[in-house]
């Protein structure tokens, strides 16, 4: 559902430095300056062109036994069970995030 109306989205600017927060601080995180922010409202124009918030890409959903494996060559970490999770290691030109408690 798209809609052509303009939203107003009221942004607090900091007057010395420029910084926007979505609501209004009394010290300025950036700069240190106090109570230097002031109320602006900006004006969102709706989007225009071909996407409109999608994707222009057309994608059909495969049967999961009919996807291809390729055979990936992989860094060995030294560290076995973080090379079993990842499938064998690292594949060169991945981004690998790990996650945990403290």
């Amino acid at each position: 559902m798209t809609s052509s109306k303009k939203k107003n989205k009221t942004l607090f600017v900091c007057q010395s430095c420029g910084y926007k927060s979505p609501k209004w601080l009394g010290k300025c995180p950036d700069c240190g300056k106090w109570d230097s922010f002031d109320e602006e409202t900006h004006v969102s124009r709706p989007r225009t062109g071909p996407l409109k918030g999608r994707s222009t890409v057309q994608t059909k959903p495969v049967p999961i036994d009919a996807v291809t494996l390729e055979d990936e060559a992989r860094i060995d970490t030294g560290i076995q069970e973080f090379d079993r999770v990842l499938g064998g290691g690292l594949v060169p030109g991945s981004l690998v995030l790990i996650g945990g408690d403290p």
